[in-house]
């Protein structure tokens, strides 16, 4: 996932991370300014959904600007990157396995 908070709001015409948090604030939300700081110039490594739904609703935007799918970036099993044409088709099948000694689910 690419975290796109930045342009998102540049597009809004928020422009310093400062306003941003100001706007936050105002609805609820106080954001230290070392977290915004990291919300503003970084890829956050997680953000609460309550959070989240403050700075969609201050931003007037839906989840889908804010974060961006990479699946090109999915690792497979092994340590191998997923194919784009696999990753972005959405047909895959999946096989299960017989493991030691379990039995498979019903099909």
């Amino acid at each position: 996932m690419k975290w796109n908070l930045r342009l998102t709001a540049a597009n809004r015409g928020i422009w310093k991370a400062s306003e941003l948090q100001r706007m936050l604030a105002e609805h609820g939300l106080v954001i230290s300014a070392g977290k915004m700081s990291g919300l503003w110039s970084g890829e956050p490594a997680s953000i609460k959904l309550d959070d989240l739904n403050v700075i969609c609703a201050v931003l007037d935007c839906g989840v889908e600007e804010l974060l961006i799918v990479q699946p090109e970036k999915v690792q497979r099993a092994g340590g191998q990157e997923q194919p784009a044409a696999v990753a972005s088709s959405g047909s895959l099948t999946v096989t299960p396995k017989q493991r030691d000694g379990r039995t498979l689910p019903p099909l």
